[in-house]
């Protein structure tokens, strides 16, 4: 059976290991590509855009005796260009109650193929947010200890060989359930944490935003690494691609290769599969849907409005005078007279007016149909008032 949590954070930690076309020769597969970087800290100082640690804050309704466990997962550069090898740390588990008297932490030195390793701290505190209740605030800290040497002239690219790279933090409790982060903001620092099981006992902080509960489709063939695009199109680019592309691409690691493999069996079913799915989850019936009593109309829009001492109404006509700056539709319509349809006001209360073009033929239909051009008060002037 599979594990559909770890399929996940499989997908995640493996985000932007190498993107489309993924030929050696690529330019941005030069270098690793994932969010989500540690920088070591010589390096992160540098930069105020760079991190050498991240922090994962969220909140937790638990027992004193429930426990919790934390783990970092990420990858850790591997010979030149993208190439990279998957990496985890686990914090074992410990009391709910004993983490609110002091934190558990520990370092650890992850071996890598090339270079000395990194050095990875990793630091798990609670605190109770009201006395006598079962509300903790659980913070698990994250840190690139990694010392480096000759500094002064390494550029990023250098920087990345002693970088954790696409990290995600993990907290998993036993006898708890965590809240949405959605739902109680803590300020957590370069990670984005969402819940990831049905239980919520679970929470992981994503290098990117996404949705509590984030599911992998069931038609996807698979990583393709650069998830952020659509797959579809990815496993047809790489049907696309040339007998020599394929080969330098097959020449690469097996992660690639195993990628390339499962475009080229990829079926038309399989395409079709991933071109779109309507999932209907509520109950099924043959009535057509019926308006919620006392629902606005948002398309109606104001009656009149009063701009700069001029007044706009429903039916007032006006002669378009577009800006030099408006788009090229707009500037053909120079001097044309139209009648103001509909007057909206946007959220942050500029006003658009929405007109039909006087003597256009199909003027009762772009009514009829809401079909409107849109114009700001200083491009027209007011004709009949």
């Amino acid at each position: 059976m599979v594990d559909t949590l770890e399929e996940l954070l499989d997908s995640l930690v493996f985000e932007g290991y190498a993107l489309y076309p993924y030929t050696p020769g690529s330019t941005k597969n030069a270098t690793p590509t994932p969010f989500g970087i540690l920088y070591p800290p010589a390096y992160a100082r540098t930069l105020a855009t760079a991190f050498d640690h991240l922090e994962l804050r969220c909140e937790l309704h638990a027992p004193p005796d429930a426990v919790l466990a934390a783990e970092v997962r990420f990858l850790s550069p591997e010979g030149e260009r993208h190439r990279a090898q998957a990496q985890r740390v686990d914090q074992p588990g410990g009391m709910l109650g004993a983490l609110t008297h002091g934190p558990m932490a520990k370092q650890v030195l992850v071996p890598c193929k090339d270079g000395p390793g990194l050095t990875v701290g990793l630091c798990l505190s609670a605190r109770v947010i009201d006395s006598g209740s079962d509300r903790h605030e659980v913070t698990l800290m994250v840190e690139n200890r990694t010392a480096m040497h000759r500094v002064g002239h390494l550029d990023r690219s250098g920087a990345l060989a002693f970088s954790l790279l696409s990290t995600h933090p993990i907290l998993r409790v036993s006898g708890g359930r965590f809240i949405s982060p959605f739902e109680r903001a803590y300020d957590s620092v370069n990670t984005f944490p969402v819940l990831a099981t049905p239980a919520d006992d679970v929470i992981i902080g994503a290098t990117i935003m996404l949705p509590d509960h984030p599911q992998i489709a069931p038609e996807s063939r698979g990583s393709l690494f650069d998830g952020t695009e659509i797959e579809e199109a990815l496993l047809l680019h790489l049907q696309a691609l040339s007998d020599g592309e394929r080969a330098e691409i097959a020449g690469q690691d097996p992660a690639l290769r195993a990628a390339l493999v499962r475009a080229a069996t990829a079926t038309p079913a399989d395409l079709a599969a991933l071109h779109g799915r309507v999932s209907l989850r509520d109950r099924q019936t043959d009535e057509p849907p019926t308006e919620p009593p006392g629902l606005s109309d948002p398309s109606v829009g104001e009656q009149s409005v009063e701009v700069g001492g001029r007044s706009f109404a429903r039916g007032s006509r006006v002669r378009l005078r577009p800006g030099v700056d408006a788009d090229l539709q707009a500037r053909m319509l120079e001097g044309r007279t139209a009648t103001i349809e509909r007057i909206m006001t946007a959220y942050d209360g500029c006003i658009h007016l929405g007109v039909t073009i006087d003597g256009d033929p199909g003027q009762a239909l772009m009514r009829e149909s809401g079909r409107l051009l849109y114009f700001f008060p200083p491009e027209v002037e007011v004709i009949d008032p």
